[in-house]
């Protein structure tokens, strides 16, 4: 079982920056890829960024691309999403979650933080 906690979230002008922390309990954190999803007002609920338990590799959504960056600190079992020049667009609830190694299921989910970006 593993708990999740995002925080960080806010309201920030379009061209600013924001870091998301998701930090988490439970045991063997390293052994789960680490994902950033967003969901915005009447839309789906899409992937953001995602990070690879076994060799830290990352996957990024074409729309933040360039813009924002996830890592982790297995020490610290927290992972981050650095959300750089933000836009309107990038405005959404955005949750932390977490996958076990080879599965294909994302089993643990946080309970949002709000991300607010003004034009």
């Amino acid at each position: 079982q593993v708990q999740l906690v995002e925080s960080g979230g806010g309201l920030v002008q379009a061209g600013g920056s924001l870091r998301l922390s998701c930090a988490a309990s439970g045991r063997a954190f390293s052994t789960y890829n680490m994902g950033w999803f967003r969901q915005a007002p009447g839309k789906e609920r899409d992937v953001v960024a995602s990070i690879s338990y076994r060799d830290g590799s990352t996957y990024y959504a074409d729309s933040v691309k360039g813009r924002f960056t996830i890592s982790r600190d297995n020490a610290l079992n927290t992972v981050y999403l650095q959300m750089n020049s933000l836009k309107p667009e990038d405005t959404a609830t955005y949750y932390c979650a977490a996958r076990y190694m080879n599965t294909r299921t994302y089993a643990y989910w946080g309970q949002g933080t709000q991300v607010t970006v003004s034009s």
